[in-house]
């Protein structure tokens, strides 16, 4: 979440106007994030969540995100959903952006996610992977392996000012990734963004999933792989393997893998590594003057990609066959 695109006191009363979710009390910018203007809204009938969708959400994408969240908590799978407005619509406009009113999830994510986090986020991301089987829009990964090596092409000039010998190191890898990326696992509708500030918790109990943005279809088996490189990592990137094998456990308890799924997985969070690798870097690169945000570090992920370069196998990750 983010804020990129201000919103006067008007346009504010007239948007919410359309709706029966009483008048507004109060309206704060969220910091956290990259992708959209997020707002937390606070009106007589309690708090939601404001978003309003800025540049890289293509409007045609919108009823697949939306939509996905009905479909998902109808599956019993706790997340936010869109208010509709009173002419039944769940997305409008404010301030030039397409926008919308999505209800307020109780919970807070955890800074520092232990093995007991882990294991409740595996479970859940299964359950998550189920419930999407019978979802009916599809939309394709925009950023799996095709993508990578254009955005790539984006930042490269500029890559060696980040880490010296960026650029060559990230072309090899690509060189590798695209040569042997699996297209033959088993898929269906992926979050695809699934890290700690996106999964909310009271206690232990895992309350909620959040923040839909990227969902797509794609290889579920990637969606655990990007779990790992945001979940089993310690502050200083040495990886943690008691959380990554409760996070596997705990998703194996709900969906076992395939044997191509666990030995695809060391490629995959390769692959994983360096697509948040490349959107960073990107990022970091191109802030838009005046906007509240922070861009994240792309080297974290520099970091977390040399590791699972090293990896072997899956029972690396503490998964056994």
């Amino acid at each position: 979440m983010a804020v990129y695109t201000d919103v006067s006191d008007e346009e504010l009363v007239g948007f919410v106007a359309g709706y029966d979710i009483g008048e507004v009390l109060a309206l704060k910018g969220i910091a956290e994030g990259v992708e959209n203007s997020n707002y937390l809204l606070h009106t007589r009938q309690g708090y939601f969540i404001l978003t309003l969708y800025e540049k890289r959400v293509e409007p045609a994408d919108l009823p697949f995100f939306l939509g996905l969240m009905q479909h998902l908590a109808a599956r019993g799978i706790s997340c936010p959903q869109p208010v509709a407005n009173r002419a039944g619509e769940t997305l409008g406009a404010l301030a030039g952006r397409p926008a919308a009113v999505i209800t307020f999830l109780d919970g807070m994510w955890v800074r520092r996610p232990q093995r007991v986090h882990c294991a409740e986020l595996g479970k859940t991301l299964a359950e998550f992977h189920n419930a999407g089987r019978d979802f009916g829009i599809v939309r394709p990964n925009v950023l799996s392996v095709g993508s990578w090596r254009p955005l790539f092409a984006q930042s490269r000039d500029q890559a060696d000012t980040i880490v010296e010998g960026l650029a060559g190191e990230l072309t090899e890898e690509l060189d590798v990734l695209e040569a042997k990326w699996p297209d033959d696992l088993p898929a269906g509708v992926i979050h695809a963004d699934l890290f700690p500030d996106n999964v909310f918790f009271i206690g232990e109990r895992l309350s909620g999933l959040i923040d839909f943005y990227f969902a797509c279809n794609d290889a579920l088996a990637y969606d655990l792989a990007i779990c790992l490189n945001a979940w089993c990592f310690e502050p200083d990137l040495s990886f943690n393997v008691t959380k990554a094998r409760a996070l596997l456990n705990g998703y194996r308890s709900v969906r076992e893998l395939t044997p191509a799924e666990f030995d695809s997985l060391p490629l995959l969070a390769r692959g994983a590594a360096l697509r948040f690798l490349l959107t960073r870097l990107h990022d970091w690169l191109r802030v838009p003057e005046g906007a509240l945000v922070t861009p994240k570090d792309p080297r974290e992920y520099l970091r977390k990609l040399r590791f699972h370069q090293s990896v072997v196998t899956a029972a690396d990750y503490g998964l056994s066959a």
